[in-house]
């Protein structure tokens, strides 16, 4: 399986950073491209004390990539700008405002929004992890835009009834629930065993 993850300048780097361990683990995953935002840069150095585009990946995975490559958002002829490209999906996490505006309008102006564009043309899943409070009418027209195209709006809301410990157990149980969304169920997962 292919599959594109872009992180953008909201809050939530951990999220991310939780995605993208989970795909470089996933046997089942044979490729991941990463395209990170210029400023989704600034929100990984303040609240992951990661600096610097060179390394990220390296960085953010704890460990040298095997299946995942890093792309620039100014690389407009990467694979992944191409529906003849394979891909089984993007997901965008965290997915700042400007990105869904971007996606929802079509604007394809970086790697980012013409790499979901393509997910949407081929009819291949788009999930937006939007990350933001409150929402506005804009914002919310957007979501309604994105979603009448065919993307997924998931947004950044942590579940507490698997009782998390930390930050990063919430933000790893919220990867999980986004990866089983696209089909890849995690076998760490907390399930809703109610009434039992």
């Amino acid at each position: 399986m292919h599959f594109t993850v872009a992180m953008t300048g909201a809050s939530g780097a951990i999220f991310g950073q939780m995605l993208l361990r989970a795909l470089e683990a996933d046997a089942r995953v044979e490729r991941v491209h990463f395209i990170p935002s210029e400023n989704s840069l600034r929100v990984v150095a303040e609240e992951m004390q990661l600096s610097g585009r060179n390394g990220l990946l390296e960085k953010l995975l704890g460990s040298a990539a095997k299946k995942t490559q890093q792309l620039a958002e100014s690389d407009i002829g990467a694979p992944v700008a191409s529906g003849s490209y394979p891909s089984n999906g993007m997901i965008v996490l965290p997915c700042s405002v400007g990105t869904l505006a971007g996606i929802a309008n079509g604007l394809a102006d970086n790697l980012i929004e013409r790499a979901a564009d393509v997910c949407l043309k081929e009819r291949r899943p788009l999930v937006l992890c939007v990350r933001e409070t409150p929402f506005n009418k804009i914002h919310l027209r957007n979501m309604t835009l994105a979603a009448d195209a065919g993307a997924t709006i998931f947004p950044v809301i942590p579940a507490f009834y698997s009782k998390p410990l930390d930050s990063a157990e919430m933000a790893r149980q919220f990867v999980c629930r986004v990866l089983a969304h696209v089909g890849l169920p995690q076998s760490g997962a907390y399930v809703w065993k109610g009434g039992e």
